[in-house]
């Protein structure tokens, strides 16, 4: 792919750093590959059948047809149908999100940096469950959000339904920007509700060239209800517009235009385009609304972060003069130039070959180069101005999350929080040789990842890798053997159960040793209760009178961590559980950390032990769409899976059913569907809550593992 030459002197007003968001094939990619068609960034349409697409570019997302990696383009846009900034060039700052539940950490990353996204829905499904999953994470970041009704070629398209399940299921203030022309096998274009035009495409392949028209005759009437709704939406946002429509004056389309600009970047509506991306008909409509009505980096005025000397919180201005604060989203090993770290700049300017402060670990970093990403391509570049997402070459301790600014006006601006996987396996290497890249390959792989986890079993000595489901797991794997050349033995997938306590206990812990010379000692006794479902750990000194000397409390809770870490029913994690150590001694000779440390560790297996515990396992939230005949069989499968089958829905020709299953019952589910409905069947899941495992498989469970710190019931 030519790269051209980015402008680099331009104006943040006329800057759109935006994602695309959706649930899985609900068109993300294809409509991508459209923008940058249009945009002229490439010369040919990509198709994912073929495995041409410029965002889905690693073998994996070739071969398998899906996303894997967020990817981010830098492309522009000129509006030429009139409204705001229109024939003004605008650079959009494109990242291409995967749909995939198991790649969520690429969204919720991506959405973190952006100001703002374009959700794509399913026209012919309407909101489906990861719709909700984004859209919720877009809600986190108060990400301001269009959205683009994709498939109107598709056989039960319905444009009023789409919305109508937006408003029901996101809670979202939908209303129709445009109104298809046509539907399913007629469908041929737009009409601007504002500007009342009416855009055709036809007779060329690539949707390139599109005429005007007047509106069709037997749309006038739909049009004329649609745009008053619409009118009234937007006057409702803005008193001075509000008091025109009530006095029955006519509000112009440069007015509305502002005023909506205004009330999506506030996130109060949520303005809905329909198209067809597989079709090439309506995206050039949506890249106008884009340029529009999303913030550019000069709309979010500031960002906010803590200043570490005084855990007070500040801002920054989005200014290139204002002191450096940016934000490390992404880290990606390239074959080519090493390690990747990918970097939303906030406020002031970062140079190439410059030192940089990272505030989050108090250590310099410094800048080697500065990239401009063309999803695998890349443009070097001498500095990146507040507002800009660039990569940079050289950050050797800089991770995700990370704060990078400068070290005279340090500043630590909010992280990026993932969830924790689900679902482990054990993998070992074939080979000696192997078994010495194996290390350098996870290490990289769990640095580009957040959700990815790597572990060394003490008891078995094998690694263990864990993740968000078992295609992500299978993804990693394959990178393992083609990027790092590494031929591993998997295990089959287990279950990320936890640990945990259902009452209060109390524990003494006490390590005494005397050997030659200098013995050991350490005694302490703490308090266990449990927390709320979901709540973690909580760690608390209440020792009072120097019953412990202040200095041996970090090793006592380093001591209770390790113990949460390793298990005591078995080998699981323990979780939403409290520590309080109260009281204890010590001794001025033979005292010392590692003492203290196995004390405690001592100390909570032996409350935990009178506390009642139990196995929490991940229960998957799982929606099966299926025709009307299989549904009773599939009902009753998933029913003896110990599903919760939360209700069904009609969504065209299919039925959707709502379940909660534990994740233990869900392997190979994909293979046992197809089966159950001739391959017509589909289904999406993801994690939502833990729950507590039925006695009679906890015990086996416990029996199975085997595991030395079990506890007797």
């Amino acid at each position: 792919m030519a790269i051209q030459k980015t402008k680099r002197d331009f104006p943040l007003d006329r800057i759109r750093n935006i994602g695309i968001i959706a649930h899985i094939d609900a068109g993300k990619t294809t409509t991508t590959e459209r923008v940058l068609f249009y945009t002229g960034r490439t010369y040919k349409i990509g198709n994912i059948d073929e495995g041409t697409t410029v965002t889905d570019w690693m073998e994996q997302e070739k071969e398998r047809g899906i996303t894997i990696v967020s990817a981010a383009i830098t492309t522009f846009w000129i509006i030429k149908s009139g409204g705001l900034f229109d024939g003004l060039e605008t650079r959009i700052n494109l990242i291409d999100t995967p749909g995939h539940v198991d790649f969520t950490a690429e969204v919720e990353r991506s959405l973190r940096v952006l100001d703002g996204a374009v959700i794509v829905l399913d026209s012919s499904s309407g909101v489906q469950s990861q719709t909700e999953t984004v859209w919720r994470q877009a809600n986190k970041y108060s990400v301001p959000l269009i959205a683009f009704a994709n498939k109107m070629d598709v056989v039960g398209a319905d444009f009023a339904a789409t919305i109508q399940s937006a408003k029901d299921r996101l809670g979202a203030n939908a209303i129709a920007y445009n109104l298809p022309i046509g539907k399913e096998n007629d469908f041929k274009g737009v009409i601007d509700l504002l500007t009342r035009k009416a855009f055709i495409w036809e007779g060329d392949e690539t949707g390139a060239k599109f005429h005007e028209e007047e509106i069709p005759q037997n749309m006038t009437d739909e049009v004329k209800v649609a745009r008053e709704k619409l009118v009234e939406e937007i006057a409702g946002t803005d008193d001075t517009l509000m008091e025109k429509y009530l006095g029955g004056e006519e509000i112009s389309v440069d007015e509305l235009q502002q005023a909506l600009r205004r009330a999506v970047i506030a996130n109060k509506i949520v303005p809905v385009l329909g198209g067809s991306s597989l079709r090439n008909k309506g995206v050039q409509p949506m890249l106008d609304a884009v340029v529009q009505y999303l913030p550019s980096p000069q709309d979010i005025a500031s960002t906010s972060g803590i200043d570490p000397a005084t855990s007070e919180s500040t801002e920054r201005k989005t200014d290139p003069a204002a002191p450096l604060s940016a934000l490390a989203f992404k880290i990606q090993v390239d074959p080519h130039v090493g390690k990747l770290t990918y970097i939303r700049v906030y406020s002031g300017t970062l140079k190439s070959g410059s030192y940089v402060y990272n505030s989050t670990k108090q250590i310099k970093e410094r800048v080697g180069r500065i990239l401009l990403m063309h999803a695998n391509d890349r443009e070097e570049i001498e500095e990146a101005y507040a507002g800009e997402i660039v990569a940079a070459v050289g950050l050797k301790d800089t991770v995700t999350g990370n704060t990078l600014c400068d070290e005279g006006a340090p500043i630590i601006l909010e992280s990026i929080t993932f969830p924790d996987p689900v679902i482990s396996l054990a993998i070992e290497p074939k080979t000696k040789s192997d078994q010495e890249k194996l290390g350098f390959a996870l290490q990289r792989l769990a640095e580009e990842d957040p959700t990815f986890r790597v572990k060394s079993d003490q008891e078995t000595g094998q690694t263990i890798i864990a993740g968000m489901g078992e295609l992500q797991l299978d993804v990693l794997v394959d990178r393992m053997k083609r990027e790092f050349k590494v031929e591993a033995n998997v295990g089959q997938p287990q279950v990320a159960y936890k640990e945990t306590i259902t009452k209060e206990a109390l524990g003494e812990g006490k390590y005494i040793r005397q050997t030659g010379g200098r013995g050991q000692y350490g005694h302490c006794l703490l308090k266990i209760e449990p927390l709320p479902r979901g709540q973690g750990r909580e760690f608390v000194s209440e020792v009072v009178g120097g019953a412990i000397p202040r200095e041996f409390i970090p090793p006592i809770e380093k001591g209770v961590i390790e113990k949460e870490d390793t298990g005591i029913l078995a080998g699981y994690p323990l979780t939403d559980i409290k520590v309080t150590v109260y009281d204890g001694s010590y001794h001025d000779v033979d005292s010392s950390e590692v003492a203290f440390k196995i004390a405690a560790s001592l100390g909570l297996s032996e409350a935990a032990k009178k506390a009642d515990m139990i196995l929490l396992e991940p229960i998957m939230k799982v929606e099966v769409t299926t025709p009307e005949e299989f549904l009773g069989e599939i009902i009753g499968d998933l029913s003896s899976k110990r599903a919760q089958i939360l209700g069904s829905n009609k969504r065209g020709n299919y039925t959707v059913i709502d379940a909660s299953v534990p994740l233990a019952e869900m392997h190979g589910y994909a293979t046992s569907l197809r089966s159950m409905s001739q391959g017509r069947a589909s289904y999406y899941m993801e994690a939502d809550h833990y729950d507590p495992v039925p006695k009679n498989i906890t015990d086996k469970i416990v029996e199975s593992s085997g595991f030395t710190g079990r506890v007797e019931h």
